[in-house]
């Protein structure tokens, strides 16, 4: 796959370290075997040493060449609670950040910000939220990013060609309303949120080797339906367009005159998206999580993510239905971003 050669030259070229959160689950464990086997990056597995050695050899994964370290028997530990501490800037105290990083994924995420890791993989057994709130706890947004968001990169092959699209957000924005202060100003609209979303899916999919020809999705097209999510799609495309004027968006669109050539004749036939979008702008988590799973079970795509977008260093979440396939080819993902 061309979206994996990119990714590996970046590995040779420096190779990386990656945090795993979940050491003794055989997924994890056969993904880091097959990693270190293959001399792609580091690997950290946090947890009891011994319970991980043990989970290791009773699935027959070698992982002697990984690191692994357990929060309650780390020699650094202290400093990683005055780190910390220092982090949260009196949102928390030290006993609750001891008690935090006590626990595998705040702890993988300090050994991240601590420059003891370049990337962070969890969500075997943990969720979504168990991952993503470390990361905005403790590497938390980049600059110019006001949100965290998520995309996933799809890929299949047709008629002997390869084909890639990203859609998001499918993961991690329920949905989008105004930001107010305390005296009830809007300081941030929803539309502003959503195209935030946008312009990052937009570059998500151009590290990942696609021209990004951004459709931001509704039920309707050009004013064709009322309602719902319609003027938020619609107002995001103008305010994307306001954060990146060379991003190639439009808006809003129903997903068949976003893909359909034909369905783009008719319904916007000026549009420069219409009809051959490959990045998909959802408005909803709903659309987004039910849409990706359409492509991957009736579409015969492989479903990639979701990749964590606007964090200040790769932090990605897995599946908790996740295979140790699916593990080792996020890992080569998530460091590769580093």
């Amino acid at each position: 796959m061309a979206m994996f050669d990119k990714l590996l030259a970046n590995l040779k070229a420096s190779k990386k370290t990656i945090v795993l959160t979940e050491g003794t689950d055989p997924r994890i464990l056969s993904a880091a075997a097959r990693l270190l086997k293959e001399d792609l990056m580091g690997v950290i597995l946090c947890g009891n040493v011994d319970e991980v050695k043990k989970a290791a050899a009773d699935g027959g994964f070698d992982v002697s060449k990984a690191t692994i370290l357990d929060p309650l028997t780390y020699g650094e530990f202290d400093a990683l609670v005055k780190q910390m501490v220092e982090l949260r800037k009196g949102k928390m105290t030290e006993d609750e950040c001891r008690d935090l990083l006590r626990k595998s994924n705040y702890f993988g995420t300090m050994l991240v910000k601590a420059g003891k890791a370049d990337a962070l993989l969890g969500g075997a057994t943990y969720s979504t939220a168990d991952t993503v709130r470390p990361a905005l706890q403790i590497i938390k947004t980049k600059k110019g990013s006001s949100l965290v968001s998520s995309s996933f990169i799809l890929f299949r092959e047709k008629d002997g060609k390869e084909e890639t699209i990203a859609m998001g957000d499918c993961a991690i924005n329920l949905s989008y309303s105004d930001s107010v202060d305390k005296e009830g100003n809007v300081t941030q609209t929803a539309a502003q949120k959503l195209a935030e979303v946008a312009v990052e899916t937009a570059r998500t999919a151009a590290f990942f080797g696609i021209d990004p020809k951004v459709a931001v999705l509704s039920f309707s097209t050009y004013g064709s339906g009322k309602g719902g999510t319609v003027q938020l799609s619609h107002d995001a495309v103008i305010e994307a367009r306001k954060i990146d004027p060379e991003l190639v968006i439009d808006g809003e669109f129903q997903f068949d005159a976003a893909v359909s050539a034909e369905v783009a004749k008719t319904k916007c036939p000026d549009s420069k998206v219409a009809g051959q979008a490959n990045t998909f702008i959802f408005p909803l988590i709903e659309a987004g999580n039910i849409g990706y799973k359409i492509a991957q079970r009736l579409g015969g795509y492989e479903a990639y993510g979701p990749i964590l977008q606007g964090l200040n260093a790769p932090i990605n979440d897995l599946s908790r239905g996740c295979s140790a396939d699916e593990v080792y080819k996020m890992a080569i993902i998530t460091a590769g971003m580093a």
